[in-house]
């Protein structure tokens, strides 16, 4: 593109200059939150479809009773990634996230790109929530005066999915209304939905079957038919011409790139950075305990539902698994109260998804590379309403349309890609800018950083051909946005034609 340069790409926002930009008055956000909020806040938003809905459907078509080792794998990956989000936030505490990280260190045009990516991972994620609550709702509700009709209780088998819809609007006025009642409602729902877990792992181990962890890891089988095409196949399958296969070692791997899903949020503690008192100290804490606490439980859990129920008898399409676990074993109660909670709980991660996108955006508006309008903060509750405003119909439209699975799969690859260019970055950060104070420093950076990359990206290649495509369509719809408006409004680039000019 004419006028385009090298440098104009690549140019960088100082840490200085990010950090200034936070006290801005038209644009300065309420600090309201501690380290409790935060591991709240992170163990809140990761509990969510990932334990209530992605556990059934993975264990029935990749792994088996080995979804345990995918949820293992999933984990470690995850906690690389946190390494690095840690040190980043803690020497960049900005809000943004990822985004602002690659700001700092890759340039405008990467920047850009992470912030075009995470506005998939928030977004989309928060409408994949949205349709999971309904199932869960609508198993709740079932045979009752509130039960949703079929035509407007699934977007596959229905015109729309009306529960996502209007759980995702009534989430937008929440957080209009501002970070703290938020946090203080997430505080409540996350006590509910620990409580169903740990009820689902007491009482669930009574009536575990060890025949059903055998064989643990299911030996591999063709893909099912009409399953073995370009979209529906591993990207790694396809590139090195392996014949499509479900469960074995290759089933457990594929699911660990779909349980992805089961941990998105633990970066959304970055994006509060702007918001937290003491983000140097809070945000390392916030990250790494939350991870550590949901990723045992969700270890725990799909060994007691795979142990409670046969891999081979959970219907991959049920919107509910966990309550029809024990609903087979003639606990009814437990399977109304798992998908009460599942309802409580998943209108929480809806939320802070949503908290996250608007971050996100809230950033790139300041930057000027969206907008400069969306970044107006509201005056009587200190958000970003007008973001907020727009995240919230966007949510309720996607998650009123588009079926879960599909929302599950591009989320999980928009993640591994931000995951990526964080643990590049804080490298980049570490050699360019040494002088910087870090409260919280990424040990064995080299290796960790390395190794948190390489194991990302080989997730992503066992995601399916189909969402490398949306993928990757996304992204370059995402450039020429950029290339049309972002570095023309640029304020980075405003400042450097005022200083040529001076």
């Amino acid at each position: 593109m004419p006028g385009l340069t090298r440098e104009e790409l690549f140019r960088t926002k100082s840490v200085e200059q990010a950090i200034a930009d936070t006290v801005e008055p038209e644009h300065r956000l309420r600090k309201d939150l501690g380290v409790r909020d935060l591991i709240v806040f992170g163990v809140g938003v990761i509990i969510g479809a990932g334990i209530f809905v992605i556990t059934g459907t993975v264990a029935a078509s990749n792994a088996g009773p080995a979804i345990t080792v995918s949820f293992a794998i999933a984990g470690l990956a995850c906690a690389l990634a946190a390494l690095c989000y840690a040190e980043f936030a803690s020497t960049l505490p900005v809000a943004g996230s990822a985004y602002t990280f690659s700001y700092a260190t890759f340039g405008e045009l990467l920047a850009w790109i992470i912030g075009w990516d995470l506005v998939l991972e928030f977004t989309i994620g928060a409408a994949a929530l949205a349709t999971s609550f309904s199932g869960y709702y609508q198993e709740v509700v079932a045979g009752t005066s509130f039960e949703v009709p079929a035509s407007i209780g699934s977007a596959t088998d229905g015109s729309v999915d009306l529960p996502a819809v209007v759980v995702s609007l009534l989430v937008m006025v929440v957080l209009i209304a501002g970070i703290r009642f938020s946090s203080w409602l997430n505080q409540v729902v996350v006590a509910i939905k620990l409580m169903v877990i740990l009820a689902v792992i007491v009482f669930g181990a009574a009536y575990i079957q060890p025949d059903n962890y055998s064989p643990f890891v299911p030996p591999s089988q063709p893909a099912p038919e009409g399953a073995g095409g370009f979209l529906d196949s591993t990207l790694i399958s396809s590139l090195l011409g392996i014949e499509p296969s479900v469960f074995g070692i290759g089933g457990v791997i594929a699911g660990a790139s779909v349980v992805f899903f089961a941990f998105l949020g633990f970066d959304i503690v970055a994006t509060t950075a702007e918001e937290t008192r003491d983000p140097q100290r809070d945000i390392p804490r916030g990250i790494l305990g939350s991870l550590a606490i949901v990723t045992a439980l969700y270890m725990v859990v799909s060994l007691v539902i795979t142990g409670m129920q046969s891999y081979t008898e959970i219907d991959p399409d049920d919107g509910a698994p966990l309550a029809t676990a024990f609903d087979v074993v003639g606990l009814e109660f437990m399977g109304r109260l798992i998908a009460l909670g599942a309802c409580v709980g998943l209108i929480v991660v809806v939320m802070i998804l949503m908290l996250g996108q608007t971050r996100v955006g809230f950033a790139m508006a300041r930057d000027g590379l969206l907008p400069q309008q969306l970044a107006r903060v509201h005056p009587w509750f200190g958000t970003p309403w007008l973001f907020t405003l727009i995240t919230g119909v966007a949510v309720a439209t996607i998650g009123g349309l588009v079926d879960l699975q599909t929302l599950a799969h591009l989320v999980s690859i928009g993640t591994l890609f931000a995951f990526m260019l964080v643990s590049i970055g804080v490298v980049i950060l570490r050699r360019n800018r040494p002088d910087l104070p870090r409260s919280f420093r990424v040990p064995a950076v080299y290796v960790v950083a390395t190794a948190s990359t390489l194991l990302c990206g080989y997730l992503m290649l066992n995601l399916t051909g189909g969402t490398w495509l949306r993928f990757l369509a996304w992204m370059a719809l995402g450039v020429g946005v950029y290339l049309l408006y972002g570095r023309h409004h640029s304020r980075l680039a405003a400042r450097e034609r005022a200083s040529e000019d001076a």
